[in-house]
């Protein structure tokens, strides 16, 4: 098992009208950005790699191949260096960008 934790940072919370100009999609209310993150929220995942408390599950599903990488030793080249990456949940209306960082 490695000794490597990974901290998960919350860049960009993203409003849907940032992304739509008019929603694709039929609600019978407004939809929000996300509102279980907010810009500036940490999370660490520790070395048994079990979901921090309170991170969104859909966005645990759709980072876990990535947190798994830096937490196992790879790296990541379309950044600065290979211990941090930028990615995002797949919620396509109100997506979240996070910082992935090896410690």
């Amino acid at each position: 098992m490695s000794d490597t934790k990974v901290k998960i940072s919350v860049l960009r919370v993203f409003d849907p009208k940032e992304v739509f100009e008019t929603s694709p999609v039929k609600r019978s209310s407004p939809m929000s950005p996300c509102e279980r993150h907010h810009e500036g929220q940490e999370f660490i995942v520790n070395l048994d790699m079990e979901m921090p408390e309170g991170f969104c599950p859909q966005a645990w599903h759709d980072l876990f191949r990535k947190i798994g990488a830096l937490h196992w030793g790879g790296g990541y080249t379309t950044t600065e260096g290979p211990d941090y990456m930028i990615a995002c949940c797949t919620d396509g209306t109100r997506p979240v960008s996070f910082k992935l960082e090896r410690l």
